[in-house]
């Protein structure tokens, strides 16, 4: 008896472990990891920052002219000791002053994430613009007082007045990005093209004979002004960190070159020469002076931008 239950039992025990062996096994699939951020599709974004001139100098040249007071043509037999004088007075280069202003702005741009090197490289264009705060312009005065010498001088100096102010309204680019991705959410890119801003240049000068005589004048006033779109180039770099799905954060670096601005400023004054017997033989003084400034500086600002990510995500793995 005992030995038939035993050899059932042990029957059942095998048919048992032969079905389970027939069962198809079950393993849970290995997880994937996470895909990388998109970074292919269009974005927009903000930015703000600050920007400053790498030239702060403006360089002035002076082409005086003697001419008679009843004869508006050139008087080569004047004396030349005023108009020497002069146009040591009145050239030269004058500070414009210190630069310098805060930016903010907007940009908007395309990237495309590509397919070799692991998704690794992501290439774009951009195109942004940002508004100066305080022009990011810079003032100046330069004033000179040189003596007047010679035989036909009654011991006079000539005082010459300049002031220069030149700034920068707003600034724009449009540039191309090559981008390398040192972590899935983190680029570093290389970025250069097209820049335009807003410029204004303003020249103003004085002139004047010292010491004044009431009965002749012997001073004078002029200057010039300049304002456009000036367009030139721009390059710099930047990262920038996908830190959620569809956002991201920059910082960039960019030097831009708008070239120089040069105008005429002209000033006009009436001399004392002693020499001629007092007024009305006096002679008359034009000084036309040319004034040249560059615009070109640097510019660091930080942005946010919404990716709308429209493009197809890169494939990472099959299973």
């Amino acid at each position: 008896m005992n030995k038939a239950a035993v050899t059932v039992l042990a029957l059942t025990l095998a048919a048992g472990s032969a079905i389970a062996a027939d069962l198809p096994s079950f393993k849970a699939p290995p997880l994937a990891p996470p895909p990388p951020p998109l970074w292919t599709g269009f974005y927009v974004g903000l930015n703000a920052g600050g920007t400053w001139s790498s030239s702060n100098s403006t360089r002035l040249g002076s082409s005086p002219l003697w001419v008679s007071r009843d004869n508006p043509g050139p008087n080569p037999s004047a004396p030349a000791d005023y108009s020497v004088t002069a146009a040591l007075g009145a050239s030269g280069v004058v500070s414009s002053g210190n630069s310098s202003g805060f930016i903010g702005g907007g940009q908007i741009g395309y990237n495309w994430q590509a397919g070799f090197g692991g998704y690794s490289f992501v290439f774009g264009v951009e195109a942004d613009i940002q508004g100066i705060a305080n022009g990011g312009g810079g003032n100046n005065s330069s004033w000179t007082n040189i003596p007047a010498t010679g035989a036909n001088v009654l011991n006079d100096s000539v005082l010459t007045a300049v002031s220069i102010r030149k700034n920068l309204d707003y600034l724009g680019t449009v540039r191309g990005r090559l981008g390398y991705l040192i972590t899935p959410t983190l680029l570093v890119y290389g970025t250069g093209g097209l820049a335009y801003g807003g410029v204004n240049f303003n020249v103003s000068g004085w002139q004047a004979v010292l010491p004044v005589r009431a009965s002749w004048p012997s001073s004078g006033f002029g200057g010039g002004a300049y304002s456009d779109t000036r367009v030139g180039w721009t390059a710099g770099g930047g990262l920038e960190w996908m830190f959620m799905p569809n956002w991201s954060a920059k910082v960039e670096y960019l030097y831009y070159d708008l070239g120089s601005v040069q105008m005429a400023a002209g000033v006009t004054a009436q001399f004392y020469d002693g020499s001629l017997g007092g007024p009305p033989a006096g002679l008359k003084w034009l000084n036309a002076t040319q004034a040249r400034a560059n615009y070109n500086g640097n510019l660091v600002r930080a942005g946010v931008n919404y990716h709308f990510n429209w493009g197809a995500p890169p494939v990472v793995a099959k299973y």
